[in-house]
Protein backbone atom coordinates (compact mmCIF):
# COMPACT_ATOMS: atom_id res chain seq x y z
CA UNK A 1 0.00 0.00 0.00
CA UNK A 2 2.69 2.47 1.02
CA UNK A 3 4.55 1.86 -2.27
CA UNK A 4 1.48 2.35 -4.44
CA UNK A 5 0.74 5.33 -2.83
CA UNK A 6 4.29 6.62 -2.93
CA UNK A 7 3.90 5.92 -6.85
CA UNK A 8 1.06 7.67 -7.34
CA UNK A 9 2.50 10.38 -5.68
CA UNK A 10 5.67 10.97 -7.68
CA UNK A 11 3.30 10.53 -10.71
CA UNK A 12 1.21 13.63 -9.75
CA UNK A 13 4.40 15.29 -9.01
CA UNK A 14 5.90 14.98 -12.12
CA UNK A 15 3.16 16.02 -13.83
CA UNK A 16 2.92 19.35 -11.64
CA UNK A 17 5.96 20.12 -12.40
CA UNK A 18 5.99 19.45 -16.18
CA UNK A 19 2.82 21.98 -16.25
CA UNK A 20 4.66 24.80 -14.87
CA UNK A 21 6.32 24.91 -18.25
CA UNK A 22 6.13 28.35 -19.97
CA UNK A 23 4.09 26.62 -23.26
CA UNK A 24 0.93 25.96 -20.99
CA UNK A 25 0.56 29.86 -20.07
CA UNK A 26 -1.29 31.17 -17.38
CA UNK A 27 -4.56 31.72 -16.15
CA UNK A 28 -6.39 35.17 -16.33
CA UNK A 29 -5.84 36.93 -13.04
CA UNK A 30 -5.44 40.73 -11.30
CA UNK A 31 -7.29 42.91 -12.78
CA UNK A 32 -7.92 41.04 -16.31
CA UNK A 33 -9.66 38.57 -14.38
CA UNK A 34 -11.96 41.52 -12.80
CA UNK A 35 -12.45 42.37 -16.21
CA UNK A 36 -13.48 38.99 -17.26
CA UNK A 37 -16.40 38.65 -14.31
CA UNK A 38 -18.07 41.22 -15.56
CA UNK A 39 -18.39 39.52 -18.83
CA UNK A 40 -22.51 38.37 -19.32
CA UNK A 41 -20.51 35.03 -21.03
CA UNK A 42 -18.57 34.51 -17.76
CA UNK A 43 -20.93 32.48 -15.27
CA UNK A 44 -20.36 30.21 -12.19
CA UNK A 45 -16.38 30.63 -12.85
CA UNK A 46 -16.34 29.93 -16.79
CA UNK A 47 -16.99 31.19 -19.67
CA UNK A 48 -19.89 29.97 -21.18
CA UNK A 49 -21.61 28.97 -24.60
CA UNK A 50 -25.08 30.89 -25.59
CA UNK A 51 -26.45 27.49 -25.96
CA UNK A 52 -26.06 24.17 -23.89
CA UNK A 53 -23.23 22.43 -24.83
CA UNK A 54 -21.72 19.53 -23.26
CA UNK A 55 -18.17 18.86 -24.28
CA UNK A 56 -19.36 15.54 -25.31
CA UNK A 57 -22.62 13.92 -26.57
CA UNK A 58 -24.66 12.25 -24.39
CA UNK A 59 -23.89 8.46 -24.05
CA UNK A 60 -19.95 8.86 -24.68
CA UNK A 61 -17.41 9.26 -22.01
CA UNK A 62 -13.48 10.56 -21.67
CA UNK A 63 -13.15 6.70 -21.36
CA UNK A 64 -15.13 5.59 -24.41
CA UNK A 65 -13.19 8.44 -26.74
CA UNK A 66 -9.72 7.31 -25.74
CA UNK A 67 -10.99 3.79 -26.03
CA UNK A 68 -11.81 4.31 -29.66
CA UNK A 69 -9.27 6.95 -30.53
CA UNK A 70 -6.45 4.81 -29.42
CA UNK A 71 -7.95 1.22 -30.43
CA UNK A 72 -9.32 2.76 -33.94
CA UNK A 73 -7.72 0.55 -36.80
CA UNK A 74 -8.31 2.96 -39.18
CA UNK A 75 -5.41 3.02 -41.02
CA UNK A 76 -6.87 6.23 -43.23
CA UNK A 77 -6.59 8.62 -40.14
CA UNK A 78 -3.51 9.62 -41.78
CA UNK A 79 -2.06 9.89 -45.16
CA UNK A 80 -0.30 7.09 -46.75
CA UNK A 81 2.18 9.14 -48.55
CA UNK A 82 3.53 12.71 -48.87
CA UNK A 83 1.45 15.28 -49.32
CA UNK A 84 1.97 17.63 -51.90
CA UNK A 85 2.53 21.11 -51.03
CA UNK A 86 3.59 24.67 -52.94
CA UNK A 87 5.74 27.00 -50.89
CA UNK A 88 5.17 30.25 -51.49
CA UNK A 89 7.63 33.19 -50.61
CA UNK A 90 6.18 35.70 -48.18
CA UNK A 91 8.51 37.05 -48.11
CA UNK A 92 8.60 38.41 -51.81
CA UNK A 93 4.84 38.93 -51.96
CA UNK A 94 3.55 41.40 -54.42
CA UNK A 95 2.19 43.96 -51.81
CA UNK A 96 -0.74 45.27 -53.98
CA UNK A 97 -2.10 41.91 -54.38
CA UNK A 98 -5.01 40.13 -51.83
CA UNK A 99 -3.84 36.80 -50.88
CA UNK A 100 -4.32 33.79 -49.12
CA UNK A 101 -1.26 31.36 -48.08
CA UNK A 102 -3.07 28.26 -45.92
CA UNK A 103 -0.59 26.20 -43.96
CA UNK A 104 -2.45 23.17 -42.88
CA UNK A 105 -5.38 22.78 -40.22
CA UNK A 106 -6.36 26.34 -39.07
CA UNK A 107 -2.81 28.13 -39.88
CA UNK A 108 -3.41 31.03 -42.65
CA UNK A 109 -1.96 34.12 -43.93
CA UNK A 110 -3.84 36.76 -45.21
CA UNK A 111 -2.18 39.68 -47.23
CA UNK A 112 -4.97 42.56 -47.42
CA UNK A 113 -5.35 45.87 -48.68
CA UNK A 114 -1.70 46.33 -47.89
CA UNK A 115 -1.99 44.22 -44.44
CA UNK A 116 -0.20 41.11 -43.30
CA UNK A 117 -2.47 38.83 -41.05
CA UNK A 118 -1.54 35.43 -39.61
CA UNK A 119 -4.32 33.32 -38.19
CA UNK A 120 -3.65 30.50 -35.32
CA UNK A 121 -0.05 29.47 -36.35
CA UNK A 122 0.81 26.04 -35.72
CA UNK A 123 4.62 25.64 -37.32
CA UNK A 124 5.95 23.60 -34.92
CA UNK A 125 5.46 19.97 -36.12
CA UNK A 126 3.02 18.99 -33.48
CA UNK A 127 -0.27 20.14 -31.94
CA UNK A 128 0.90 18.66 -28.32
CA UNK A 129 2.50 19.88 -25.20
CA UNK A 130 4.36 16.75 -26.13
CA UNK A 131 6.13 17.51 -29.07
CA UNK A 132 6.56 13.17 -30.34
CA UNK A 133 2.48 13.18 -30.02
CA UNK A 134 0.24 15.01 -32.72
CA UNK A 135 2.76 15.38 -35.21
CA UNK A 136 1.90 16.84 -38.47
CA UNK A 137 1.96 14.82 -41.30
CA UNK A 138 4.42 13.91 -43.69
CA UNK A 139 5.09 17.15 -46.17
CA UNK A 140 2.94 19.37 -44.15
CA UNK A 141 5.55 21.34 -42.31
CA UNK A 142 6.97 23.87 -45.34
CA UNK A 143 7.05 26.57 -43.22
CA UNK A 144 8.64 28.03 -40.44
CA UNK A 145 9.19 31.33 -38.91
CA UNK A 146 11.92 32.45 -40.80
CA UNK A 147 9.84 32.51 -43.81
CA UNK A 148 7.23 34.97 -42.68
CA UNK A 149 7.35 39.02 -42.74
CA UNK A 150 6.59 41.48 -40.27
CA UNK A 151 2.73 40.46 -39.43
CA UNK A 152 0.47 43.55 -38.49
CA UNK A 153 -2.49 41.44 -37.02
CA UNK A 154 -2.35 38.15 -35.47
CA UNK A 155 -5.52 36.58 -34.94
CA UNK A 156 -5.92 33.55 -32.25
CA UNK A 157 -9.47 32.26 -32.09
CA UNK A 158 -8.56 30.73 -28.62
CA UNK A 159 -5.62 28.81 -26.94
CA UNK A 160 -5.92 24.78 -27.77
CA UNK A 161 -2.76 23.56 -28.86
CA UNK A 162 -3.68 23.27 -32.85
CA UNK A 163 -4.56 27.06 -32.39
CA UNK A 164 -2.17 28.35 -30.18
CA UNK A 165 1.33 27.28 -30.80
CA UNK A 166 3.92 27.83 -28.10
CA UNK A 167 7.34 27.62 -30.53
CA UNK A 168 5.53 29.26 -33.19
CA UNK A 169 4.53 32.36 -31.12
CA UNK A 170 7.60 32.50 -29.48
CA UNK A 171 9.77 32.62 -32.84
CA UNK A 172 7.31 34.75 -34.52
CA UNK A 173 7.24 37.41 -31.44
CA UNK A 174 9.75 39.51 -32.85
CA UNK A 175 7.99 40.14 -35.94
CA UNK A 176 4.25 40.48 -34.43
CA UNK A 177 2.76 43.97 -34.05
CA UNK A 178 -0.91 43.54 -32.81
CA UNK A 179 -2.87 40.26 -31.24
CA UNK A 180 -6.10 40.03 -31.37
CA UNK A 181 -8.19 37.27 -29.30
CA UNK A 182 -10.37 36.97 -27.03
CA UNK A 183 -10.86 37.38 -23.46
CA UNK A 184 -8.69 36.14 -20.93
CA UNK A 185 -6.15 34.75 -23.69
CA UNK A 186 -3.82 37.51 -23.04
CA UNK A 187 -2.74 36.28 -20.27
CA UNK A 188 -0.97 33.72 -21.81
CA UNK A 189 1.14 36.31 -24.10
CA UNK A 190 1.95 38.38 -21.18
CA UNK A 191 3.29 35.08 -19.47
CA UNK A 192 5.49 34.62 -22.80
CA UNK A 193 6.92 38.05 -22.44
CA UNK A 194 4.83 39.97 -25.05
CA UNK A 195 4.18 43.52 -24.69
CA UNK A 196 0.75 44.15 -22.90
CA UNK A 197 0.07 46.93 -25.07
CA UNK A 198 0.09 44.90 -28.40
CA UNK A 199 -2.33 42.96 -26.97
CA UNK A 200 -5.89 43.40 -27.75
CA UNK A 201 -8.71 41.20 -25.84
CA UNK A 202 -12.67 41.00 -26.45
CA UNK A 203 -15.66 39.70 -25.72
CA UNK A 204 -18.31 38.35 -27.66
CA UNK A 205 -20.16 41.50 -29.52
CA UNK A 206 -17.58 44.00 -29.86
CA UNK A 207 -16.41 46.09 -32.30
CA UNK A 208 -12.49 47.92 -32.77
CA UNK A 209 -11.26 50.03 -35.27
CA UNK A 210 -7.72 49.22 -36.50
CA UNK A 211 -5.58 51.29 -38.66
CA UNK A 212 -6.32 52.00 -42.48
CA UNK A 213 -9.94 51.07 -42.47
CA UNK A 214 -9.88 47.81 -41.06
CA UNK A 215 -12.76 47.01 -38.30
CA UNK A 216 -13.09 44.03 -36.70
CA UNK A 217 -15.98 42.73 -34.68
CA UNK A 218 -15.89 39.34 -31.98
CA UNK A 219 -18.55 37.06 -32.97
CA UNK A 220 -19.54 33.92 -30.71
CA UNK A 221 -18.42 30.13 -31.39
CA UNK A 222 -19.77 26.92 -29.41
CA UNK A 223 -16.78 25.55 -28.42
CA UNK A 224 -14.42 26.03 -25.10
CA UNK A 225 -10.88 26.49 -23.99
CA UNK A 226 -7.53 25.60 -22.19
CA UNK A 227 -3.98 24.23 -22.08
CA UNK A 228 -4.58 22.03 -19.31
CA UNK A 229 -7.12 19.84 -17.43
CA UNK A 230 -8.95 23.13 -16.66
CA UNK A 231 -11.31 24.94 -19.01
CA UNK A 232 -13.17 27.84 -20.15
CA UNK A 233 -11.36 30.14 -18.38
CA UNK A 234 -10.39 32.14 -21.88
CA UNK A 235 -12.56 32.92 -24.08
CA UNK A 236 -13.06 30.91 -27.24
CA UNK A 237 -14.14 33.62 -30.55
CA UNK A 238 -14.48 33.69 -34.36
CA UNK A 239 -13.92 37.08 -36.21
CA UNK A 240 -15.69 39.32 -38.41
CA UNK A 241 -13.21 41.34 -40.34
CA UNK A 242 -14.00 44.44 -42.30
CA UNK A 243 -11.11 45.83 -44.78
CA UNK A 244 -11.45 48.72 -47.36
CA UNK A 245 -12.75 46.37 -50.19
CA UNK A 246 -13.53 43.01 -48.35
CA UNK A 247 -15.54 41.82 -45.28
CA UNK A 248 -14.41 38.20 -44.44
CA UNK A 249 -15.55 35.68 -41.84
CA UNK A 250 -12.42 34.19 -39.35
CA UNK A 251 -14.22 31.16 -37.75
CA UNK A 252 -12.79 29.48 -34.45
CA UNK A 253 -13.45 26.28 -33.44
CA UNK A 254 -17.29 25.93 -33.24
CA UNK A 255 -20.52 23.54 -33.29
CA UNK A 256 -23.35 24.66 -35.41
CA UNK A 257 -26.01 26.36 -33.61
CA UNK A 258 -27.77 29.59 -34.37
CA UNK A 259 -25.10 32.00 -34.03
CA UNK A 260 -24.14 31.69 -37.74
CA UNK A 261 -27.53 33.04 -38.54
CA UNK A 262 -27.76 35.42 -36.58
CA UNK A 263 -24.00 36.91 -37.89
CA UNK A 264 -25.40 36.71 -41.71
CA UNK A 265 -28.46 38.68 -40.63
CA UNK A 266 -25.86 41.47 -39.10
CA UNK A 267 -23.26 41.60 -40.70
CA UNK A 268 -23.64 39.44 -43.71
CA UNK A 269 -23.06 38.84 -46.87
CA UNK A 270 -19.18 37.83 -46.41
CA UNK A 271 -17.06 37.99 -49.74
CA UNK A 272 -15.20 35.14 -47.90
CA UNK A 273 -15.46 32.38 -44.71
CA UNK A 274 -13.03 30.48 -42.92
CA UNK A 275 -14.48 27.77 -41.50
CA UNK A 276 -13.73 24.27 -39.31
CA UNK A 277 -13.95 21.66 -41.48
CA UNK A 278 -12.47 18.85 -39.80
CA UNK A 279 -11.59 16.71 -36.64
CA UNK A 280 -15.33 15.97 -36.19
CA UNK A 281 -17.09 12.98 -34.25
CA UNK A 282 -20.08 12.16 -32.65
CA UNK A 283 -18.85 12.07 -29.43
CA UNK A 284 -18.35 15.73 -29.53
CA UNK A 285 -21.04 16.83 -31.92
CA UNK A 286 -21.65 20.03 -30.07
CA UNK A 287 -18.35 21.71 -30.14
CA UNK A 288 -17.09 19.96 -34.10
CA UNK A 289 -18.92 20.58 -37.30
CA UNK A 290 -19.81 17.99 -39.76
CA UNK A 291 -19.31 19.11 -43.21
CA UNK A 292 -22.60 18.98 -43.59
CA UNK A 293 -23.24 21.94 -41.06
CA UNK A 294 -20.16 23.52 -42.65
CA UNK A 295 -21.88 24.51 -45.58
CA UNK A 296 -24.75 24.95 -43.53
CA UNK A 297 -23.05 27.53 -41.98
CA UNK A 298 -21.62 28.97 -44.78
CA UNK A 299 -25.13 29.19 -45.84
CA UNK A 300 -26.14 30.95 -42.93
CA UNK A 301 -23.34 33.60 -43.16
CA UNK A 302 -24.29 33.97 -46.75
CA UNK A 303 -21.01 33.78 -48.14
CA UNK A 304 -19.86 34.08 -51.63
CA UNK A 305 -16.81 31.99 -51.02
CA UNK A 306 -16.07 29.14 -48.22
CA UNK A 307 -12.35 28.10 -47.46
CA UNK A 308 -12.58 24.75 -45.40
CA UNK A 309 -9.68 24.71 -42.64
CA UNK A 310 -9.14 22.22 -39.33
CA UNK A 311 -7.70 19.39 -41.72
CA UNK A 312 -4.95 17.69 -42.79
CA UNK A 313 -2.40 17.98 -40.78
CA UNK A 314 -2.96 16.61 -37.74
CA UNK A 315 -5.11 13.13 -36.92
CA UNK A 316 -7.77 14.51 -33.55
CA UNK A 317 -10.83 12.48 -34.88
CA UNK A 318 -11.47 9.05 -36.40
CA UNK A 319 -12.52 10.15 -39.25
CA UNK A 320 -10.37 9.36 -42.83
CA UNK A 321 -7.85 12.26 -43.26
CA UNK A 322 -8.95 13.17 -46.04
CA UNK A 323 -12.84 13.10 -45.79
CA UNK A 324 -13.51 16.37 -44.54
CA UNK A 325 -12.36 17.76 -48.15
CA UNK A 326 -13.75 15.16 -49.50
CA UNK A 327 -17.02 15.41 -48.04
CA UNK A 328 -17.50 19.39 -48.61
CA UNK A 329 -16.17 19.14 -52.17
CA UNK A 330 -19.00 16.87 -53.38
CA UNK A 331 -21.85 18.93 -50.78
CA UNK A 332 -21.32 22.32 -51.89
CA UNK A 333 -21.62 21.63 -56.04
CA UNK A 334 -25.46 21.89 -54.96
CA UNK A 335 -24.57 25.99 -53.94
CA UNK A 336 -23.48 28.64 -55.98
CA UNK A 337 -20.53 28.94 -53.14
CA UNK A 338 -17.63 28.94 -54.22
CA UNK A 339 -15.24 26.48 -52.79
CA UNK A 340 -11.40 26.85 -51.79
CA UNK A 341 -9.25 23.87 -51.42
CA UNK A 342 -5.71 24.95 -52.39
CA UNK A 343 -2.49 23.13 -51.57
CA UNK A 344 -0.72 23.79 -48.41
CA UNK A 345 1.29 26.50 -49.18
CA UNK A 346 -0.08 27.39 -52.65
CA UNK A 347 -0.96 31.14 -53.05
CA UNK A 348 -4.81 32.16 -53.57
CA UNK A 349 -5.73 35.68 -55.02
CA UNK A 350 -9.19 36.57 -53.41
CA UNK A 351 -10.24 38.12 -56.37
CA UNK A 352 -9.80 35.06 -58.65
CA UNK A 353 -12.61 32.21 -58.87
CA UNK A 354 -10.86 28.94 -59.78
CA UNK A 355 -11.64 25.47 -59.39
CA UNK A 356 -9.34 23.52 -57.66
CA UNK A 357 -8.01 19.62 -58.61
CA UNK A 358 -8.71 17.22 -55.68
CA UNK A 359 -5.22 16.92 -54.18
CA UNK A 360 -6.30 14.57 -51.22
CA UNK A 361 -7.17 11.95 -54.03
CA UNK A 362 -4.69 9.42 -53.95
CA UNK A 363 -4.63 5.83 -52.26
CA UNK A 364 -4.12 4.73 -49.31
Amino acid sequence: MITSITILLLFAATIYIFMQQAQFGKRPSGERLELIKKSPNYRNGSFQNLSYTPDLTEGASIFSVMKEFLLNDNKSKKPSQKIPTIKTDLLQLDPTENTVVWFGHSSYFIQIDGKKILVDPVLSGSASPLSFTNKAFDGTSIYTTDDFPEIDYLFISHDHWDHLDYKTIMKLKPKINTIITGLGTGAHFEHWGFDTNTIIEKDWNETFTLEDGFTVYTVPARHFSGRSFIRKKALWTSFVLKTPTSKLFIGGDSGYDSHFAEIGKQFGPFDLAFLENGQYDKSWKYIHMTPNEVLQAAIDLNVKSLFPVHSSKFVLANHDWNEPLSKITALSKATDIHLITPLIGEKILLSEKKDFPKWWEFSN
